[in-house]
């Protein structure tokens, strides 16, 4: 995270003694990144948090994942997945490489307690709200929210009778603001499009009182089941630059030019090996002759993948895309607006969609989730009168 949060109570200097009202000495959890050479938080427990009760392996189902062949441009039809579960058990793996898994969950549960060893976890919510309860505090969250959940956060997800429906990506690394957009020591610039005034984090801590608690470790060799003797949601005080945080997609603002811009300019996050960007309503090209829909275009060193979220997708008008579909145009097959799409968008305005992209550097195979909601019509969505 760009830049220093404390919450709650912490002692005057770091890894000095800190007593409780009852004279014992609370707990010190240095969570820190890139083997402590990046950013880091300090938390401070009311138990040690290291004591475990039991470790137990937890059968867990396979999400194989198939190659992208024949090479072609994909549909998958999110709102047709099976609804249910949790928004961590209840994901449907639609795309994945070793950089990341991309997965759409509907979901109406709260979850158990978890944390995922492997990365960072973006969450951007389609639909619904609810609550993120962490060692760090509580952050709600509403539709249009991106929520970043540090890798080993220990959370769970709380929603209401509403079903929550999120677009999720697991990295392998950590993600955060593009590096263009920060000054040296980490701060907003003035172009960026986005600012720490449009960032949420946990304001105070979260005690919770149990004994035996459970909580499930997602890691490359599949999920364990971790008992600690107290509950680890135990935290008085902490203070970093690393904690989960929100960000919604209607606090963007969109960067525009006489002429189309080119996709960069829409960038929200970048992690090693992809990006994400946010397309948001906003006035389009102001030059007289300017064709405000995007330019037919082939991303040699991407696959490109595109979640549609609301409004009118003018440039995918008759391809099938609707709010809830998922697009993949892989690295070798140039794609661009849908047959009229260009002359349909002669002398608008302004564009009124929202809508989500993750374009990663190395190809994507197919998850189940993926092929269980294709539209196998897709790549054929070009061609004019057929």
């Amino acid at each position: 995270m760009p830049y220093y949060r404390s919450v709650g109570e912490i002692p005057a200097k770091r890894h000095t003694r800190f007593y409780k009202p009852d004279g014992g000495l609370f707990a010190e959890e240095l969570m820190g990144e890139e083997g402590f050479s990046f950013d880091s938080a300090l938390l401070y427990h009311i138990n040690p948090p290291t004591r475990l009760v039991s470790v137990d392996p937890v059968a867990t189902e396979p999400q194989e994942t198939t190659p992208n062949h024949p090479l072609r441009p994909r549909h998958f039809r999110t709102h047709e997945l099976k609804s249910g579960g949790d928004l961590v058990t209840g994901r449907h793996l639609l795309l994945a490489n070793d950089d990341v898994r991309i997965s759409y969950v509907a979901a109406g549960q709260t979850s158990d307690l978890t944390k995922n060893a492997m990365g960072d976890e973006l969450v951007f919510i389609e639909e619904g709200s609810g609550t993120l309860d962490t060692v760090f505090g509580s952050l709600e969250f509403a539709k249009g929210d991106h929520v970043v959940v540090p890798a080993s956060t220990i959370h769970r997800w709380v929603t209401g009778a509403e079903t929550v429906r999120a677009l999720v990506v697991e990295t392998r690394a950590h993600i955060g603001p593009p590096r263009r957009y920060l000054s040296r020591n980490g701060q907003f610039l003035e172009h960026a499009p986005y600012c720490e005034r449009d960032i949420r984090g946990p304001s105070e801590p979260l005690i919770v009182e149990g004994s035996d608690v459970e909580v499930f470790v997602r890691h490359r060799n599949g999920t364990t089941r971790y008992t600690y003797a107290r509950h680890p949601f135990d935290v008085v005080g902490w203070d970093g630059c690393l904690y989960p945080w929100a960000f919604s997609i209607y606090d963007f603002e969109p960067i525009t030019g006489r002429i189309h811009q080119p996709p960069p300019v829409h960038q929200t996050f970048e992690a090693p090996n992809l990006v994400v960007c946010a397309f948001v309503p906003r006035k389009f090209d102001y030059h007289p002759q300017a064709i405000p829909a995007p330019y037919n275009h082939s991303n040699v060193d991407s696959d490109e993948v595109l979640f549609y979220v609301d409004g009118n997708f003018m440039s995918r008008k008759g391809s099938g895309i609707e709010a809830g579909s998922v697009s993949l145009h892989p690295g070798g097959h140039t794609h661009g607006p849908q047959p009229g799409s260009v002359e349909a968008s002669l002398d608008v305005e302004a564009t009124e969609e929202y809508a989500v992209m993750v374009d990663t550097f190395r190809p994507l195979d197919l998850g189940p989730g993926g092929r269980d909601s294709e539209d196998d019509k897709y790549a054929w969505s070009w061609l004019e009168g057929r």
